[in-house]
């Protein structure tokens, strides 16, 4: 189970935080879109055809953290997720925060998980 790490304050980026390090552009990834708040990429280890994270510019550990301290923020993630579906032309699709490293959470980092091009099972494993 990942460690989760202390927990950012305000919103800062972290040095040791593999998103903050994508967001600055120190990292790689296939980036799918971006706005002024967001930034979204293909996930490395896809889980379904179409596995893309919507993340925020801002480092919060999870998507609770990110809502209390920035809401606006919050729904551009959110909204970016639709957009997203919408340019990869997803009928159906599924939006995941994983939060805590007992619900899968590995980098902590608030994002959504956009998946979809398959059917998803209700309940999730």
């Amino acid at each position: 189970m990942a460690q989760e790490p202390r927990r950012a304050e305000g919103g800062e980026p972290q040095d040791d935080c593999l998103f903050c390090k994508i967001v600055a552009g120190h990292i790689p990834a296939t980036l799918v879109r971006e706005t002024d708040t967001t930034v979204a990429f293909r996930d490395i280890n896809p889980q379904a055809p179409t596995h893309i994270l919507v993340i925020p510019r801002v480092h919060y550990p999870d998507a609770a953290s990110l809502a209390a301290a920035e809401p606006a923020v919050a729904a551009d993630l959110l909204r970016e997720a639709g957009e997203v579906a919408g340019e990869e032309k997803l009928e159906s699709y599924r939006v995941v925060f994983n939060t805590g490293g007992g619900a899968g959470q590995t980098v902590f980092h608030a994002h959504a998980h956009l998946l979809g091009g398959r059917g998803m099972q209700w309940p999730p494993g």
